[in-house]
């Protein structure tokens, strides 16, 4: 019995010992970058290459600080996106949005920042974040569409009011899109790709997860902050559809700021047009 315990403990430790790396790393505050190659013959020719760099679920204050918030844009600028969007969940108080996106306004990527809003956000400081992404040149998406041109081609962003909150807010669940142009669509929480019909979607990206916050290596999840227990809970996965959705783990933390298992990370992914569609990515 002794052994069995001294087994579970070490487990214990050592998984606390990993999730501390974050602090470890080259951008303290950032666990990982993960970065994914997306092929698919609807990529035009003019975005071969396409760099999408995804940050979610800032939380600020919470674990994840002002120094770490510095590092975020660092590693941001450093990593040399064509377009920056940004998954929701920015704030633990409204006395911390201005500080947030004045500093990720530092970002100024050639196809701009988009971004769309989370639970939190829709729960309060709602106004101060629409005002605070607008002076910063923040495009907020909120259940509706924009395209980026490049080369004379176009990709379609759409991006996706909290799925929490459609119907206090009347907004209808889905949005009108056509499979003419290849469509990236940013949405809070992964559950939205499977509750509604996403049809003309090429790529998913989502956060709210935090990848369970709290994990034994993945095998044991307290809380995935999913209603479809681990099956977005982290990385690249597919809805009903077969549409790749890309969930982020995360920055900040949100009940209690811990973090085990679960690195915080921001997400790169590369667009590239093939004759045949699929889907890759490491995640490391």
């Amino acid at each position: 019995m002794r052994t069995r315990n001294t087994y579970y403990i070490f487990i214990l430790l050592t998984t606390l010992f990993l999730s501390s790396c974050a602090s470890l790393s080259r951008y303290p505050g950032v666990g990982r970058i993960r970065r994914y190659t997306v092929s698919n013959p609807q990529v035009p020719e003019s975005f071969e290459g396409f760099r999408i760099a995804f940050a979610s679920d800032f939380h600020l204050k919470s674990k994840y600080k002002y120094r770490h918030l510095q590092h975020t844009v660092r590693a941001l600028l450093d990593e040399q996106p064509d377009v920056l969007l940004l998954g929701g969940d920015y704030q633990e108080g409204c006395q911390y949005v201005e500080t947030l996106f004045s500093t990720i306004g530092e970002i100024k990527p050639p196809h701009g920042v988009y971004a769309v809003l989370g639970n939190n956000d829709y729960e309060r400081c709602t106004d101060e974040i629409r005002r605070a992404m607008q002076d910063n040149g923040i495009r907020l998406l909120e259940h509706e569409t924009d395209t980026i041109t490049r080369g004379g081609q176009n990709i379609i962003l759409a991006g996706v009011a909290n799925g929490f909150d459609l119907k206090h807010y009347n907004i209808p669940p889905t949005i009108a899109l056509n499979d003419d142009n290849y469509v990236v669509m940013i949405t809070h929480t992964p559950d939205y790709t499977e509750d509604v019909d996403i049809i003309h979607t090429d790529l998913v990206l989502a956060g709210h997860t935090h990848g369970g916050q709290v994990t034994l290596f993945g095998w044991i999840v307290p809380e995935t902050g999913s209603k479809y227990g681990r099956r977005f809970l982290s990385g690249l996965n597919y809805n009903n559809q077969g549409i790749p959705v890309i969930t982020s783990n995360g920055l900040g933390t949100s009940r209690k700021n811990i973090r085990a298992g679960a690195r915080s990370d921001i997400i790169i992914v590369t667009l590239i047009r093939e004759a045949s569609s699929s889907q890759k990515g490491n995640g490391k």
